[in-house]
């Protein structure tokens, strides 16, 4: 079977819809403030740990985020699996001192010719039981073909064609350092060995090792949220991003930030993060309460 020649692969309906185990995570401020390093984090509310910054959110979810996807896919194939999408819904930041519990589902696959993605809905709440955040991944299987379409598919966040053509209303020049990948992992609690391994990374067909998207992600927010974010947290309601192209490290980005509208209380932007003419993070939006 060539590269390019889509395996036929049933997967499971009855995986979907059923919570993961939960998980529970105590936040320190340590752990904020180490994130924020990690992630060359300007806000001082964040380097201080007074404060999440917006992507820490996939700190506490992470040993729960990627376990519904075995109850739909089978194994054979989850060593293809790639981090599509991400797309955070804010309720509230995430404080020091609190203890949450994350929990995971598959609500929904979709399958193609070049490949199938599936849908997982996370959700993170505090001690009282209240929603902090959910979280929508998408995980995705080239040359997989899963044959049909099942349950519910993440919410859109195309970017508008229409504003190719206007300029920017910000652009943040953003440098991703020789050392990120080592101290973002501890940081988020990812030892994926692609991010810290050159071998590994060189044997798995890469020049070598490659930024987590995350932090790319992470990168972005910030960006976003010192030009039209006043550079506050709980004015952020969501956050998504699909994963373009990988990242490495030493690479120059440059994240640009367009208006999309404004309408009850709250502003769209659309975002892209580029390396040169390749875009990184691309169909990026951004909902900031006025």
């Amino acid at each position: 079977m060539s590269e390019t020649t889509s395996r036929v692969v049933e997967f499971d309906d009855a995986g979907l819809g059923v919570w993961s185990d939960e998980e529970t995570f105590e936040v320190t401020r340590d752990r904020i403030a180490e994130y924020a390093a990690a992630t060359n984090d300007p806000i001082a509310a964040h380097r201080d740990g007074e404060v999440a910054s917006p992507i820490f959110a996939i700190v506490p979810v992470f040993d729960a985020m990627m376990v519904p996807v075995i109850d739909v896919a089978p194994m054979d194939i989850f060593g293809r699996v790639l981090h599509g999408e991400q797309d955070f819904h804010f309720h509230r930041p995430i404080r020091p001192g609190e203890k949450l519990t994350a929990r995971a589902r598959a609500v929904g696959y979709t399958g193609r010719d070049n490949g199938s993605s599936i849908t997982i809905h996370i959700e993170t709440r505090d001690d009282a039981g209240e929603l902090v955040n959910e979280q929508y991944l998408t995980a995705f299987f080239r040359n997989i073909d899963a044959g049909k379409i099942v349950g519910e598919a993440a919410p859109g966040h195309k970017f508008p064609e229409e504003l190719r053509g206007v300029d920017p209303v910000a652009e943040v020049s953003q440098h991703i350092d020789h050392d990120q990948t080592f101290r973002y992992a501890p940081a988020s609690g990812d030892p994926v060995p692609l991010h810290l391994d050159e071998q590994v990374a060189k044997d798995a067909g890469l020049p070598g090792i490659i930024a987590h998207g995350l932090c790319t992600m992470a990168f972005a927010s910030w960006a976003v949220l010192t030009t039209v974010g006043g550079s506050d947290v709980h004015r952020l309601k969501r956050f998504a991003v699909r994963f373009a192209k990988m990242v490495f490290p030493g690479d120059d980005l440059t994240t640009r930030i367009w208006q999309v509208k404004s309408e009850n209380g709250s502003t769209t932007y659309a975002f892209e993060t580029s390396r040169g003419e390749d875009v990184v993070l691309s169909d990026g939006l951004a909902e900031i309460a006025d």
